[in-house]
């Protein structure tokens, strides 16, 4: 693959509507030839007998129990409430 000029990379940031100087472009250019480097090496390995895969490790979800607890007793929890009424938290008026 050819390598990147920085015409190509201030398109692509324009694309992503990024903003960046010229120093940046020429900086970024050389950045993104050595990665598409490296991915054109990646094509000589032999992958015939490797199985196609979106993760290395297989993706498990650890789920505990849905087991229905009781929570705090309302007269325990009003304890720590700064302010209430009519067995309520009252909180602060977000709108006028």
């Amino acid at each position: 693959m050819a390598e990147l000029t920085k015409e190509e990379v201030k398109h692509v940031a324009h694309l992503a509507r990024l903003a960046i100087t010229e120093e940046e472009a020429e900086k970024f250019a050389l950045q993104l030839g050595a990665i598409t480097e490296f991915a054109e090496q990646l094509k000589e390995l032999d992958t015939t007998n490797v199985e196609p895969t979106t993760h290395v490790l297989p993706l498990v979800n650890v789920l505990r129990e849905d087991v229905a607890t009781k929570g705090l007793d309302r007269e325990t929890m009003m304890l720590n409430v700064k302010e209430q009424e009519a067995g309520q938290v009252k909180v602060p008026s977000i709108m006028d």
